[in-house]
């Protein structure tokens, strides 16, 4: 493998998405996914690639918070996530790139506008209203790693109080993810070219965690996260343009 411009923009983004996790305790994918799929390696490599930097994220995030999950609702959404991963498998397996990564852009430019928005939504106190979006996030997440809107959206209706959101995040995370990047195995997506960009970024990810950790505790996050998503629905319009109009 080479080391070229495409290896290089492939790092930058990789170190970009990964301080945003680093952060918020989410969002790499978000800002990974539509970024590498305009970049020449394809979303079957970027896809196994930020599933598996996203687990190491989620392990090392959750050494540190793991006694304050709320295991009640976490096992609810990974039961209903394990089903729905073979379907995004499918999805990203199929000869659908270019429908993938316009779904991809559409639920990037929602999310985010979701975020900026912030409507108020209605509370539920059901148990069983973790099945379908945990569903729906184990198909996102099988095809495009965006297994993170669904859950982030159900922990606002439920009502997470903020000191446990991020490690409730990362209680689910982790081991979906594991589950996620085990069915990319499986499936034959991890390539040599995963493995190489892989072990290239992760200097990065020590890297990022050790600036992300700083910047959790001095950046007021209103702001800086309202940047972030501002960009996300940008580059999610860019990833629709490019895949409708190329």
């Amino acid at each position: 493998m080479s080391f070229d411009a495409v290896t290089v923009a492939v790092l930058l983004i990789i170190l970009a998405s990964t301080l945003v996790r680093a952060v918020f305790g989410f969002g790499n994918a978000l800002i990974a996914m539509p970024l590498l799929a305009m970049t020449p390696i394809g979303m079957k490599t970027a896809t196994p690639l930020v599933a598996l930097i996203a687990t190491i994220l989620s392990l090392i995030i959750l050494v540190k918070d793991w006694r304050i999950i709320d295991l009640r609702s976490i096992w609810r959404l990974l039961a209903a996530t394990i089903p729905g991963i073979p379907l995004g498998l499918l999805l990203l397996k199929g000869p659908y790139e270019n429908t993938g990564k316009i779904l991809l852009a559409l639920i990037i430019i929602g999310f985010s506008l979701y975020c900026l928005f912030r409507p108020r939504l209605f509370t539920l106190k059901r148990e069983w209203v973790a099945y379908p979006f945990g569903f729906l996030a184990g198909i996102l997440g099988g095809a495009y790693n965006t297994n993170g809107p669904p859950i982030v959206i159900y922990g606002t209706i439920r009502r997470w109080p903020p000191d446990r959101f991020r490690a409730n995040l990362q209680g689910y995370f982790f081991p979906s993810n594991v589950i996620i990047i085990a069915g990319h195995g499986i499936g034959g997506l991890w390539t040599p070219s995963v493995g190489w960009y892989f072990l290239l970024s992760l200097p990065l990810l020590v890297l990022s965690i050790w600036i992300g950790n700083r910047l959790n505790r001095t950046i007021p996050q209103g702001h800086f996260d309202r940047y972030i998503h501002i960009l996300l629905v940008m580059v999610g319009a860019l990833l629709f343009l490019q895949t409708v109009i190329f």
